[in-house]
């Protein structure tokens, strides 16, 4: 046999094992390399075609298969590497010249890194995975400071809910400064069943905000969270320090420390009139270098965006691609702009992301983002929870998202109206099941909902969003504007207004 066709040879067997062991006439050996290879193929081809690719990605997060897998990579990986070592010697390269040999040999070695390399990298990936993971996320009883927590029902992960409601929270703590204020508030509302989500967000500036009643911050402000403004006028009672304040007073809750997560929590579960099952907590500037793992994200930026102390730095507008620190300052800079304007830009990050970090992109840098996701996340998701998450996010991917932001005129963050908020959450859900648009009243419903709640953050009820709508005045100066239609819904896609990227 030439030198060639040995090095044919040998390319065949790592493709096809035992190849090279029928050539050489080691019969029953090749034979059954063969069929143990061709077994686990058609496995591997059942699997793909019976098995929901959702579902198998979560099982791929659990810690146990995450386990088997880096071990099983790992044998399957030198067991290659032993094959086109052996594959190499059955084949008889001594009965070549020397430089054939040499040559050969020196191509068979390439090929049996070659082929070590893949499982090397899903050994790494499973390893570094199950690290990040397991850092992240914490089973219940395993965080001495978790209060409460809730096992998983194998039986029923969902315990009956047709929706989960996930608190994505972005925080700006530092260094600099003691506590965690949360200026970027959204809580995504998840259908189980089909995907369809809902992105409520809230403004960091809401005032007079109402605790759930029977809480110890409802019975701390029975009228909602009101403190003295500072020496500077400036406020520290709006919904973006709940979590700081809450931190700052043990107090409160009979000196139990840490209750900020579940105080914002239960808050904003009580504003919106849903019960919020998990948090994330991302730091800002730790979604940078997220976003910088990702290799940046295409963006529309509508307008030039200044940002920095001095107003020194700038974010063109145009369609570009924007490396973290920039995605962040397009996202939260306040500079000629305002905090409503601010939450648009964020939600087009968010959409960005959604839709961008696809799973080549993740598979490709999976590394650096699992480096960058590490000290970044703080969440009470349990890790077994991510089982079923897991589907259930890559379902909502590819499902619909619209989102409603709580804002002017939708309401007055000074004087929320509290019923009204609610009664927005609840159509904005309904719309989202695929159930028929409910019409917004453009005046006052002689129903149950027009009564004044019997509770302590009970508000006399004002003008809907679609009543401001309605009954706005056009200058006589301009040419009269088209009302906003009373049927319109609240939502809208979560990209809308976002520009094309």
């Amino acid at each position: 046999m030439g030198a060639l066709r040995l090095v044919g040879w040998l390319v065949l067997a790592a493709l096809a094992p035992g190849a090279a062991h029928l050539k050489a006439g080691w019969r029953r050996t090749g034979l059954t390399l063969l069929s143990v290879y061709a077994a686990a193929l058609l496995g591997l081809l059942a699997l793909w075609l019976t098995t929901d690719l959702g579902s198998l990605a979560g099982v791929l997060v659990d810690d146990t298969s995450l386990v088997l897998g880096t071990f099983a990579a790992g044998l399957l990986g030198i067991a290659w590497f032993t094959l086109i070592v052996h594959s190499f010697t059955v084949l008889r390269p001594g009965l070549l010249r020397q430089a054939e040999q040499i040559v050969t040999g020196a191509l068979a070695g390439l090929l049996a890194v070659a082929v070590l390399t893949p499982f090397a990298l899903v050994t790494q990936y499973a390893w570094t995975g199950r690290e990040t993971i397991n850092h992240i996320f914490k089973n219940p009883g395993t965080d001495p400071q978790a209060d409460g927590d809730r096992p998983v029902p194998a039986e029923d992960p969902w315990a009956g809910r047709e929706r989960v409601n996930i608190l994505l929270l972005g925080g700006d703590a530092d260094d600099h400064r003691p506590g965690v204020r949360t200026d970027s508030m959204h809580l995504a509302s998840v259908d189980v069943k089909t995907g369809n989500t809902v992105l409520f967000s809230l403004p960091r500036n809401l005032e007079n905000v109402r605790f759930k009643p029977g809480t110890p911050m409802a019975e701390r402000f029975p009228d909602g969270f009101r403190l003295p403004a500072d020496a500077a006028g400036g406020r520290s009672d709006l919904l973006n320090s709940v979590w700081e304040y809450s931190d700052a007073h043990p107090e409160i809750f009979g000196g139990k420390r840490d209750q900020g997560p579940g105080v914002l929590m239960e808050t904003i579960g009580h504003t919106l009139g849903l019960e919020v099952d998990w948090y994330a907590l991302v730091n800002m500037w730790g979604f940078a270098r997220l976003i910088d793992a990702i290799g940046g994200v295409t963006i529309t930026v509508e307008q030039d965006v200044v940002f920095g102390k001095y107003n020194e730095g700038l974010v063109k507008a145009g369609t570009r691609r924007l490396k973290g620190a920039d995605a962040m300052w397009y996202a939260r800079s306040r500079t000629n702009s305002d905090d409503y304007t601010r939450m648009g830009r964020q939600r087009c990050v968010i959409s960005a992301l959604l839709h961008q970090a696809d799973p080549a992109t993740v598979l490709s840098r999976f590394t650096a983002i699992a480096g960058a996701t590490e000290d970044l996340v703080e969440t009470d998701i349990p890790r077994d929870m991510l089982t079923h998450l897991v589907p259930l996010a890559l379902k909502a991917q590819d499902a619909k998202a619209t989102s409603v932001q709580f804002v002017p005129p939708l309401i007055k963050t000074y004087d929320p109206d509290w019923r009204e908020i609610r009664k927005l959450v609840r159509k904005a859900l309904r719309e989202s099941t695929g159930a028929a648009p409910v019409a917004a009243s453009a005046t006052p419903e002689a129903s149950s909902e027009a009564t004044p709640e019997a509770t302590p953050d009970a508000t006399p009820e004002a003008t809907s969003a679609a009543t401001l709508a309605a009954t706005a005045t056009p200058s006589p100066s301009k040419t009269p504007k088209k009302t906003a239609d009373p049927d319109e819904s609240s939502a809208t896609d979560l990209s809308a207004g976002c520009g094309k990227a």
